[in-house]
């Protein structure tokens, strides 16, 4: 199921690097766009490649990139900016990812 969203998730990030680039005019939804499609894309691939080691944190990097992304397209296309408060979880989940997977990488 990590691969499958994974690569999803890539698609993602792709398709937002590329609405941001060629279809928002307003600059701050244009950044929005390609902050959340860099991490999306990051954490997507970074999941592929540490998934047989570290499946959990692999889950874990794949779920705070899609909270951290998925928020900040949300406001991109004109959710309330509230939501913005949310996208720290996504970013902490990330952290905690990252974390746990140096730990299992520590323990071989």
């Amino acid at each position: 199921m990590i691969p499958i969203f994974a690569a999803l998730s890539a698609a993602l990030a792709i398709g937002a690097g590329a609405f941001g680039a060629h279809g928002v005019a307003d600059p701050k939804a244009a950044e929005w766009l390609r902050t959340g499609g860099l991490y999306q894309l990051v954490h997507a691939v970074a999941a592929l490649a540490i998934m047989g080691v570290a499946r959990g944190a692999a889950a874990l990097l794949l779920v705070g990139a899609a909270i951290f992304a998925l928020t900040l397209y949300a406001m991109a296309l004109g959710a309330p900016k509230w939501l913005g408060a949310v996208t720290p979880i996504g970013g902490l989940l990330m952290i905690a990812g990252w974390l746990w997977a140096a730990w299992t990488f520590g323990q071989r």
